[in-house]
């Protein structure tokens, strides 16, 4: 770090605490049911998960205490919170509601259901772990991001929550897609799949061909299905991957 990094290096530290505070604040809120608020959360995080990464580089402000602390930071907003997101879906999927104690009034087998959504920070806290440590992952990723996997829980409960179509909402619920969507994208966060980064270092096409593409579709997926594009974005992310890889 140079002398004038030296100056800087707190701001992307901060940014990176705000990042902490807002996945902390979604815990609390999905624990307590809140669902759009707690995705609002998590988006949030995201947003300064971006920032704190983009400062680092414009300030050449690298640090190992950063770098840790984004971890760290990681692991809650986008481990735990949607977690905490998934355990809420859960229990309406199995009492059409949302109960603070339903932990302590669930039948054993119901603990079991309820506390499988624990397989999302776990599987997350390996990928961290396999992120900071593969030196193969500096342009692109292998894995599922793990910003990711929180955004496509926190879409679904934005989904449900905000929905006017009962239908999707009753297939969202159901405690085998739940269950279904929990494995995969636990299994996927942990795998090989290379996955393309959307951080661009220049503004042309060679070299940014899926990205572009992505970020198109991105856009017309809004335009014509609004509220519903947001978790047909991220499957559309793993299904890019997967035809990539195949036809490599």
């Amino acid at each position: 770090m140079n002398k004038l990094s030296s100056y800087f290096f707190w701001v992307p530290n901060f940014i990176t605490a705000l990042n902490l505070a807002a996945g902390s604040m979604a815990v609390f809120l999905g624990i307590e049911g809140q669902l759009v608020w707690a995705a609002c959360c998590i988006v949030a995080a995201a947003v300064f998960d971006f920032l704190d990464g983009m400062a680092a580089r414009l300030l050449h402000a690298y640090s190992e205490i950063g770098k840790q602390l984004d971890s760290l930071a990681d692991l809650v907003s986008f481990g735990l919170a949607p977690a905490a997101i998934l355990m809420s879906l859960l229990q309406l999927a199995m009492f059409e509601n949302i109960r603070p104690l339903a932990l302590i009034e669930a039948s054993p087998l119901q603990w079991v259901f309820l506390l499988s959504a624990l397989l999302v920070p776990i599987a997350g806290a390996f990928r961290l772990a396999k992120f900071n440590l593969d030196t193969r992952q500096s342009d692109n990723f292998l894995g599922l991001p793990i910003p990711a996997n929180a955004l496509f829980y926190a879409s679904l409960a934005l989904v449900v929550e905000l929905g006017n179509h009962p239908a999707i909402s009753k297939i969202i619920l159901s405690r085998f897609n739940l269950l279904t969507i929990m494995v995969l994208l636990s299994a996927l966060m942990i795998s090989e799949l290379p996955m393309f980064s959307m951080k661009v270092k220049h503004l042309k096409w060679q070299g940014n061909q899926v990205r572009f593409l992505f970020a198109g579709l991105c856009i017309v997926l809004l335009i014509l299905l609004k509220l519903y594009a947001f978790p047909l974005i991220i499957i559309s992310y793993i299904l890019i991957a997967v035809v990539s890889k195949l036809a490599a």
